[in-house]
């Protein structure tokens, strides 16, 4: 049997993290669409028979209604291949939401419970649950009945591999790695991690986000084809990001004045595709202001800007001398290590101070 895994598509996210780019948000949504008619187009080209969605395949509180029907219309369009969802964090499965009130197609099986569900066909036993709230603080994965059978055993769900609670107490279906790895399952699709993992032993896979969301999500997004072939599982990795998110680390000490930075970031040998974040390290001779610096900059691919760098004073020389740069440095450093101030406002005033001394 030939499958495709994908998950965390997250249609219609507002993506508020690329708003410092006029008209990218709505480009990356396009985008979006774009990789997923390649999906449905890869599983034309190649017969795939199963195709499976392990979670938020669109953000509940923002999806339109033109788009679900946009993903119907494409499920249409590959009547051969059965498809199976399970909804997550962001498209929980609840009272009124799409996976409700709508119907996605005769070849498309959304589970719509909490607890494990069994789906069997000619070739294959599929287990799967749903998030039916926007968390899931206990897992019912530490309880599957799993069925010796010929056919293969295949796992889709959403969940947190190895996770723990949030910085708000919540939970997203954690579950030890361990504890899955004991049923032996013949493939186990996951969605909510947004990097792919397939160099996973245990036949445990997330595909990733079908394509990157931001700068937290680097390196190549796409989906994982596989094949499972007398109880044998083959899978691989198909890109369909073509932009990429990338980081790029600037040393600024050998830079004396802001244009001599803004001039070095403008030669940089960038993709046009792509997406860069900068990261201004070192010790710096002059002061920064990133905003500043983006605005000057101003090209399509450098979309953020961080200034990780450090004032080039030797503050244990300063704090010894016996004038007002000393007991200035004195008094901003008594402040810093007291917890008065943070770590960025004891650098911003040593420099602002110093300059102005």
């Amino acid at each position: 049997m030939k499958f495709v895994h994908i998950a965390d598509i997250h249609f219609d996210i507002p993506f508020t993290s690329l708003s410092a780019r006029e008209g990218l948000g709505e480009k990356r949504r396009l985008e979006q669409r774009i990789a997923f008619k390649k999906v449905i187009e890869y599983i034309k080209d190649n017969d795939i028979e199963y195709l499976f969605i392990a979670g938020d395949l669109y953000e509940n509180e923002y999806v339109k209604t033109s788009t679900i029907e946009y993903i119907i219309n494409l499920f249409k369009e590959i009547p051969n291949t059965k498809i199976f969802i399970t909804p997550g964090n962001h498209d929980p499965y609840i009272k009124g939401s799409y996976y409700d009130t709508y119907n996605f197609g005769e070849n498309v099986y959304i589970f719509n419970d909490s607890k494990i569900k069994k789906y069997e066909d000619s070739k294959v036993n599929i287990y799967g649950m749903a998030f039916t709230e926007f968390y899931m603080n206990e897992s019912p994965l530490v309880n599957i009945e799993l069925q010796n059978s010929n056919k293969p055993n295949i796992l889709i769900t959403h969940c947190d591999l190895n996770g723990s609670r949030d910085s708000d107490g919540f939970s997203y279906n954690p579950i030890l790695e361990s504890t899955l790895a004991q049923y032996k399952f013949d493939y186990i699709a996951m969605g909510h991690i947004h990097k792919n993992n397939l160099e996973n032993k245990n036949k445990i896979f997330y595909p990733g986000s079908l394509i990157s969301l931001g700068f937290d999500e680097l390196g190549e997004h796409g989906m994982i084809v596989g094949e499972i072939e007398n109880k044998t599982t083959k899978v691989k990795f198909v890109k369909l990001d073509d932009r990429k998110f990338e980081e790029i680390n600037i040393d600024v000490e050998k830079f004396l004045s802001k244009e001599d930075l803004i001039e070095a970031i403008l030669d940089l040998n960038l993709e046009s595709k792509n997406v860069y974040k900068v990261i201004l390290t070192g010790k710096r001779n002059f002061e920064i202001n990133t905003r500043e610096i983006l605005k000057a900059v101003s090209t399509e691919n450098v979309l953020k800007i961080k200034d990780s760098t450090k004032i080039s004073y030797d503050i244990e020389k300063l704090c010894e001398q016996n004038n007002l740069k000393g007991i200035f440095v004195r008094e901003v450093l008594s402040l810093y290590k007291n917890g008065l101030c943070t770590e960025e406002e004891y650098q911003r005033a040593l420099e602002i101070g110093l300059d102005v001394l």
